[in-house]
């Protein structure tokens, strides 16, 4: 019986401690600056994030005050980044990319980050996943390897095709990461070519280039701005009747003929409990820099059989999910 008192007792103080916890968290103002890729406030994706937040009782406009700045060129993105910082947030989020991450680091070495980008480790953006160290922590989202995935699969879904494109974000994939893309697809003698672009008007200029030119499927690669003009992309690939391959398995659910990788929605769940960690006192030095562990192949029947392809059974038996 004493035994069992002892952990009742226990229990009640580990509860009453955590109500005290969320009692303090509401009686003071937190502060968030995100430095986005492209997504507002009302783009699923932070919904997700914010929803997330106010689970562990963080709630924009009663506890929480969320200041945003948007990417663009390097300067501006510069530029965007130090308004943050002068604001003082609690934590930093520069979303979804190198370049936006490097100008924030570039702009404070004190205040807490949470991001996301492509390969944290080998980008040199911290020493060690484990141990993070410096004020940085996030996800790393294996955007590079799951591209040349993503190619792969392209082929297997368009096996007839002999010219694919690849639509390339130029501050986010490097010549070295488009030439061993094009090396890879050669080996299996299919010609890529590679069409840059940024903004909407680039990026549906590169589409229609891509598709003028002679390729006859499209690989829309890892981007933060790509994916914020992706109804863009999925339009003109429908006009085109043109086969599009993507990062996030939410777009192939929103209307793309195929996408493969983590859901969109569990990085920004991991990101938003990364968050809540910071402002409960972690440090992000301490804070592991998470990766995906699961990653969702999702087919779209009803854009394939719009743009007059047929998907081989053995793509549709592999897929985790497949929209009809």
């Amino acid at each position: 019986m004493t035994t069992r008192r002892t952990v009742l007792v226990a229990g009640a103080t580990t509860v009453f401690g955590r109500d005290v916890v969320r009692a303090q968290e509401s009686s003071r103002t937190y502060r968030l600056g995100i430095l986005s890729g492209g997504e507002t406030r009302e783009a699923p994706s932070w919904s997700v994030f914010f929803d997330e937040m106010g689970k562990e009782g963080f709630v924009e406009g009663r506890n929480l005050i969320v200041d945003w700045r948007f990417v663009g060129s390097p300067d501006q993105t510069g530029r965007a980044a130090a308004e943050l910082v002068q604001l003082a947030p609690d934590v930093l989020i520069p979303g979804g990319s190198t370049p936006a991450i490097t100008a924030a680091q570039q702009a404070t070495r004190t205040i807490p980050m949470v991001g996301t980008a492509d390969d944290m480790l080998g980008s040199g953006l911290v020493p060690s996943l484990a141990r993070p160290g410096g004020n940085l922590t996030g996800i790393s989202f294996m955007a590079t390897e799951l591209d040349g995935k993503r190619l792969e699969i392209l082929m297997e879904l368009v096996p007839a095709s002999r010219h694919m494109a690849a639509l390339v974000d130029p501050t986010i994939t490097g010549q070295s990461q488009a030439e061993t893309l094009r090396s890879a697809a050669a080996s299996c003698g299919v010609e890529l070519s590679i069409y840059p672009a940024r903004g909407a008007e680039e990026i549906a200029s590169a589409v229609n280039a891509a598709q003028a030119g002679g390729a006859t499927a499209l690989n829309v690669l890892a981007s933060p701005d790509l994916n914020a003009n992706r109804r863009i992309i999925l339009d003109r690939t429908a006009a085109l009747r043109l086969p599009a391959m993507y990062q996030w398995p939410e777009t192939a659910e929103e209307g793309g003929l195929a996408a493969y990788g983590p859901r969109l929605a569990t990085m920004n769940r991991m990101k938003a409990r990364q968050v809540v960690k910071v402002l409960r006192g972690a440090k992000p030095a301490d804070i592991p820099v998470e990766q995906p562990d699961r990653f969702e192949l999702v087919i779209n029947l009803r854009t394939a059989k719009a743009i007059g392809l047929e998907v081989p059974g053995a793509l549709l038996d592999r897929a985790d999910e497949v929209i009809e």
